[in-house]
């Protein structure tokens, strides 16, 4: 199969290529920047010049290919809900081409954006009227493309994606608490972070691609849910650092805008995923990557 992947050279999107060249798959890859192109071009894939903002570009590049995986996303978080229009605008200009094809069509979004449940599985639905769930609404067009011809499939990824080159959640707390000499969590840290390694990740687009259902989304979790206070712990330890609780009202003043999701506790599951596509986690969990790789 032919795919068009944006966000390639990124840091999800990097280990997607590989597992889709593996698995005897074509690679055209968008390239925002000189340096990106190069990235791609020496993995072995073809390269698409533009950004998300070119609507035909990405278009040109639906058309040219059997399949779509969009990874790309603008994290602006001093303008989130601008990222998340563009992405939906992105998303509306592919599905264009992409109709009455019946080609797979993947989407990326996030789990933390779901309505709090004692699980939180694949069926859940993102409440309209939650300020975190603005990215996961567009789902809801994603699915439905499914009845005009689409084979649209969500992928929804955890708050911390781990592995080497990780920029994300992690490395923002690690940040935090060098800057602050103390390593944090919000209240009692009980409550509890999905997270998978960028490496199961990929092969789970892979397999999404090969075998998802239209109209299906999918949980890019591991089976292991870890409670905040053991994350910051871990770094306090590291660091060598005191490991201390902020209530909610200071956590916005201590962790910047993190302190907006720092609390939530987001038990997923990817029971029906892991059953669907036969999709199982192997790398290492999160505490023992980033105890062996992030400091």
């Amino acid at each position: 199969m032919r795919v068009f992947l944006t966000g390639g050279s990124g840091f999800i999107g990097s280990v997607i290529v590989p597992e889709l060249l593996r698995a005897g798959h074509q690679v055209l890859a968008l390239a925002r920047s000189d340096e990106a192109a190069e990235k791609l071009k020496s993995s072995g894939v073809d390269v698409l010049r533009g950004s998300l903002d070119d609507l035909d570009t990405l278009k040109r590049g639906a058309s040219e290919s059997d399949g779509v995986i969009h990874c790309a996303f603008v994290h602006d978080f001093s303008d989130y809900h601008g990222s998340v229009k563009k992405d939906r605008v992105a998303i509306e200009a592919i599905a264009t081409v992409l109709e009455g094809t019946n080609r797979p069509f993947i989407i990326t979004s996030g789990t933390l954006g779901l309505p709090p449940s004692e699980v939180i599985t694949e069926d859940a639905v993102a409440d309209p009227n939650s300020p975190l769930s603005a990215r996961n609404l567009t789902e809801n067009y994603v699915v439905e493309l499914a009845s005009k011809g689409v084979r649209s499939i969500v992928i929804r990824l955890p708050p911390s994606v781990h592995g080497k080159g990780d920029h994300g959640f992690i490395p923002m707390l690690i940040d935090v608490a060098r800057k602050k000499g103390v390593s944090a969590y919000v209240g009692d840290g009980k409550n509890r972070w999905p997270s998978a390694h960028r490496l199961d990740v990929a092969k789970l687009y892979r397999l999404a691609l090969e075998k998802g259902k239209a109209g299906a989304k999918y949980h890019g979790v591991s089976d292991h849910l870890t409670p905040l206070h053991e994350i910051a712990e871990v770094i306090g330890k590291h660091l060598n650092i005191p490991v201390v609780s902020k209530t909610q009202s200071e956590a916005g003043e201590h962790f910047g805008f993190l302190g907006l999701v720092l609390g939530i506790d987001n038990p997923v599951s990817s029971k029906l995923t892991q059953e669907e596509l036969g999709w199982k986690p192997t790398q290492p969990v999160l505490l023992l990557d980033v105890a062996e790789n992030y400091f």
